[in-house]
């Protein structure tokens, strides 16, 4: 989903992106699911192998692994915006926006955090009340000035200045994957427990997707307090985190599937194809991706095209050089580690 909605949002002509059309409408859609279906799933499948695990507080290994994924993720972000052309002067403030990359850098290490500092006992609790309050409040917060911290920070906090993705509410989706995560380990023994969880995730889902709404309003008339409606005229959160949990439900069903070594073996390579894909259609450090030469100009039937075969030619690309990129990687670490050691050497006869 990721891969194709880039291309075919990148590179087709604006003349076929109708939005009356019953097909595109379809399409834009679901490629409103991708972002939200990314984070949770993050969320869901970092926090079940930390639970998983079992150790409490910061001795967990996954918790430590946690950290450095998340530092790893958001220096990547960076990395992946810089240019060659910024070494010659040529800078723009884009290269500070936030993107998937920091977000979900940065969600970890709050997962992290509330992971290690919270007893167990309202550890779901508190992760189910961050997305609430995250979604909830998210036209109060959306698009606020902060002027009085540097505009590198902000764009974390607040898109006002262009950032793509901001901490909240896109940590609302990470917290409430956390938060399934946390169900699954705690039922997942019990007897019938996938026949009987994807029921209620698919109730819980259909039920955001179509009465979320009208909840809201309901309770704005109850309360009195004006947020209730506020999120309830522009409730694009809670309906998508309907998609979501109505997706996990399919995904639960067809879990032996899914199971096969080809999605396995892909699976493990998320990261790798995130950063191909950006490499070659944005252009990234040599800014010559395919947006320079094609940006908004296909036809219909050549981004459709393109976009399948750009889907199998990255997951082909990286599944083939996969162990050749992390021997690669590996022999930069351990040269690395090696002028680490010299000048520690040098430094200790001084």
């Amino acid at each position: 989903m990721m891969l194709q909605g880039h291309f075919i949002s990148t590179l087709l002509n604006d003349k076929f992106k109708d939005t009356s059309d019953a097909t595109y409408q379809v399409w834009e859609y679901f490629r409103g699911i991708t972002a939200p279906t990314f984070f949770t799933i993050t969320g869901f499948v970092f926090f079940f192998l930390v639970l998983k695990n079992g150790t409490l507080g910061w001795d967990n290994p996954r918790v430590k692994k946690g950290i450095t994924r998340g530092l790893k993720l958001i220096g990547w972000g960076y990395l992946l915006r810089f240019s060659l052309g910024m070494l010659l002067g040529y800078y723009h403030e884009s290269y500070f926006y936030t993107d998937v990359l920091h977000i979900i850098g940065v969600s970890l290490l709050l997962l992290c955090v509330l992971y290690a500092i919270l007893p167990r006992k309202i550890l779901s609790l508190v992760l189910l009340i961050v997305t609430l309050f995250s979604f909830l409040f998210e036209r109060m917060y959306d698009g606020i000035e902060i002027s009085f911290l540097p505009q590198i920070i902000t764009h974390y906090l607040t898109n006002a200045n262009g950032a793509v993705f901001t901490i909240f509410p896109w940590f609302g989706y990470v917290s409430i994957g956390a938060f399934l995560a946390t169900q699954f380990v705690k039922y997942q023994n019990n007897k019938n427990f996938y026949d009987v969880m994807p029921m209620y995730l698919g109730v819980s889902g259909l039920f955001l997707m179509y009465f979320s709404s009208a909840v809201l309003f309901y309770l704005q008339e109850a309360t009195g307090f004006d947020i209730f409606i506020i999120s309830a005229k522009y409730n694009y959160l809670f309906a998508r985190l309907g998609d979501v949990l109505v997706l996990f439900t399919v995904f639960v069903y067809a879990r032996n599937f899914i199971k096969h070594p080809i999605f396995i073996q892909i699976g493990k390579v998320t990261l790798s194809i995130y950063i191909v894909h950006h490499i070659i259609l944005y252009g990234s450090w040599f800014n010559t991706g395919l947006t320079r030469w094609f940006y908004n100009s296909l036809t219909l039937n050549e981004a459709l095209l393109g976009a399948f075969i750009f889907m199998v030619l990255i997951t082909i690309l990286v599944l083939k050089y996969r162990d050749a990129t992390n021997v690669f990687i590996a022999e930069i670490k351990q040269k690395i580690n090696y002028q680490f050691r010299i000048v520690k050497i040098v430094f200790a006869k001084r």
